[in-house]
């Protein structure tokens, strides 16, 4: 079959370098020299020699996840190639994690990152039980995490004169540096009458960035992720 039956911007490019780049919004495509790590069900192809490996949590990973809701449900991806990942046609994008720092994202957000980060699930500090227990991934080291959410994430900038409230159901995650509190921005009164459907925000202060999508989650889809 000839190549020119296809439009040109959805042939494959050869990969220029190994590692992760964003092969159009809806596709993270991932050079493989090694090992990397995925979302559980998140290949959508590969070529190359490769294998994939169901990477568990251990005790204290399951047991966690079964308190808190929050987990990565990984796979191991290793060998020599090249693999695509992709989630329910959603928006990707690549945060860079630099050595000493750290990124805070929820789980459901997470689609593949380098073997070279670690993770721990954490509680968001503020939240508490009020904020329906909110439990994130914490991302530390040095290397490349591919997310996807959404529609077009926003990065919004955080300076200690402008906090940023955040709608808990649209926050995909924030750099380190930032503390978190709930902030309620409707009175006793206007909750009883109704109110405006947004009572609480996560409030976000310091100095850092914040990454939001412009959608909230329904309770249903929220559950299924």
């Amino acid at each position: 079959m000839k190549g020119d039956l296809f439009s040109s911007r959805h042939m494959i490019r050869p990969a220029t370098a190994p590692g992760m780049t964003v092969e159009n919004t809806k596709c993270v495509r991932y050079t493989v020299d090694g090992e990397m790590l995925a979302r559980q069900g998140a290949m959508i192809a590969y070529r190359g020699n490769l294998q994939f490996e169901r990477k568990g949590q251990g005790v204290g990973g399951m047991l966690k996840r079964a308190v808190t809701g929050e987990g990565l449900p990984l796979m191991a991806v290793r060998g020599q190639g090249e693999a695509w990942f992709a989630h329910e046609a959603q928006n990707c994008f690549v945060v860079e994690v630099e050595s000493g720092d750290e990124f805070t994202v929820n789980g459901r957000n997470v689609l593949c990152f380098d073997a070279t980060l670690s993770y721990r699930i954490a509680t968001v500090k503020g939240a508490g039980i009020t904020g329906g227990g909110l439990f994130n991934s914490v991302f530390s080291g040095h290397g490349r995490l591919g997310l996807v959410c959404e529609g077009e994430p926003l990065v919004i900038p955080v300076s200690p004169q402008y906090p940023v409230h955040v709608d808990t159901d649209a926050i995909v995650g924030w750099t380190a540096g930032l503390t978190t509190s709930l902030h309620r921005s409707q009175s006793l009164g206007s909750m009883l009458r109704g109110g405006s459907g947004e009572a609480v925000q996560l409030m976000l202060q310091g100095e850092g960035h914040v990454v939001v999508r412009p959608s909230e989650a329904t309770p249903q889809k929220a559950q299924q992720h």
